[in-house]
């Protein structure tokens, strides 16, 4: 193995991610979050803000729909200034090329979704290389592939608007993201591929029979269906292989947890735990003794007022996976900019280190100064941990 594919390429530990879906919503209506946020417009100010936080590292998306406009036509200029700004700021940009949106003519279920998809990570790679020809460059080439299977696959949530086609749409998605891959990798072997993945435990109810211990084991073991296709564990015929595993990352929420008929939420923080809860570093050991590869936290929030609460557990667990002598690279606030909901957009979630004043445009943003405390507090738990 080449020492740049061991070797830790993120800039700091701690990450900031940036909204950036483009998706079909549930009513059909496609978003546009880097503008909704005022990323896009705020795109300098909002760099210089990571700066009191020691955040040099970020997550951002190129936005698939809107830089194929028509088949196998691309236009880079808003990803070119973006890129132009990281650079002016020495910010690092991890980049999703697919965030929850396709071209209004594609599905995951499309015979040509993997083919233009693999076009597309031809594109960028020749863009980023013609403007930074040495520089390091992570990808994440489709993001959370098990949600989107499922949220467009089984419960008509978004595009392609299926129920009981998860697995199909999951394939799908799989199959270009190998392709994609193994493009990508064909014109620079360098390339780094970041895994983003749900992070979750489902348990069965109290009391269950055998045959729902078996559906709730069943359940919790196909989260990691992914990123076994992208290892060629699975589906084989998809072209996946363990060369294709690089840094795998896990996206872990205050939801994360649940029985498996969705009857209950498994809350995580309850002065006396429910005994099905794990804390989160026992998860992402887990997940680590799985693959044997460098793992990173790629997103993370909480929304409302438990914030600061919940940046302080999540901390202590980081610290506690480093202390176990596991390369845990990073950990990224996901959003780090409040953001609203996909599908009714007057609602914000307050999720943010910075809230969104949206009564104004583009948006104000607003440090949430609790958030703010506890997170520097994290960032000193963590640096001792990393020791």
């Amino acid at each position: 193995m080449i020492d740049s594919v061991i070797s830790n390429p993120f800039q700091s530990f701690w990450w900031a991610g940036f909204e950036c879906t483009d998706q079909l919503n549930c009513f059909g209506n496609r978003v546009d979050f880097l503008t909704i946020t005022g990323h896009v417009q705020e795109l300098e100010a909002d760099y210089a803000r990571l700066a009191p936080f020691g955040i040099r590292t970020v997550r951002e998306g190129i936005q698939w729909s809107k830089v194929e406009k028509g088949a196998y036509q691309y236009d880079w200029s808003t990803v070119k200034g973006m890129l132009a700004e990281g650079k002016r700021q020495g910010i690092q940009q991890i980049w999703d090329l697919c965030h929850f949106g396709y071209p209004d003519d594609l599905t995951p279920l499309h015979p040509m979704f993997a083919r233009r998809f693999a076009a597309l990570c031809r594109a960028f790679v020749h863009f980023y290389r013609d403007l930074y020809p040495s520089e390091p460059l992570v990808i994440t080439p489709i993001n959370e592939v098990s949600f989107m299977s499922w949220l467009g696959g089984d419960v008509r949530g978004t595009s392609p608007y299926c129920i009981s086609q998860g697995w199909e749409v999951k394939r799908g998605l799989m199959r270009a993201y190998i392709e994609g891959v193994a493009a990508m990798r064909e014109i620079d072997p360098t390339i780094r591929i970041l895994t983003t993945e749900p992070l979750v435990h489902i348990v069965p109810p109290f009391g269950a029979t055998p045959k729902q211990v078996g559906e709730a084991r069943r359940a919790d073991e196909n989260q990691f269906q992914s990123v076994d296709m992208l290892a060629g564990r699975i589906a084989p015929e998809l072209g996946g292989s363990p060369d294709y595993l690089d840094i795998v990352g896990f996206n872990y929420y205050y939801d994360n947890q649940w029985v498996s008929d969705h009857s209950f939420y498994l809350p995580w923080g309850d002065p006396v735990p429910d005994p099905r809860w794990l804390p989160l570093h026992k998860l992402l050991i887990k997940a680590y003794q799985r693959y044997k590869k460098p793992i990173a936290l790629t997103e993370t929030s909480h929304p409302g007022e438990h914030r600061p609460q919940w940046i302080s557990m999540i901390g202590r667990e980081c610290a506690a996976v480093m202390q176990a002598g596991i390369p845990l690279w990073g950990a990224c606030i996901y959003p780090i900019i409040d953001r609203p909901d996909w599908d009714h957009l007057q609602n914000w979630h307050r999720s943010g280190l910075w809230d969104a004043d949206h009564t104004v445009e583009p948006p104000r943003r607003v440090l949430y100064e609790p958030y703010a405390r506890a997170l520097l507090q994290a960032q000193q738990v963590t640096a001792v941990g990393s020791k």
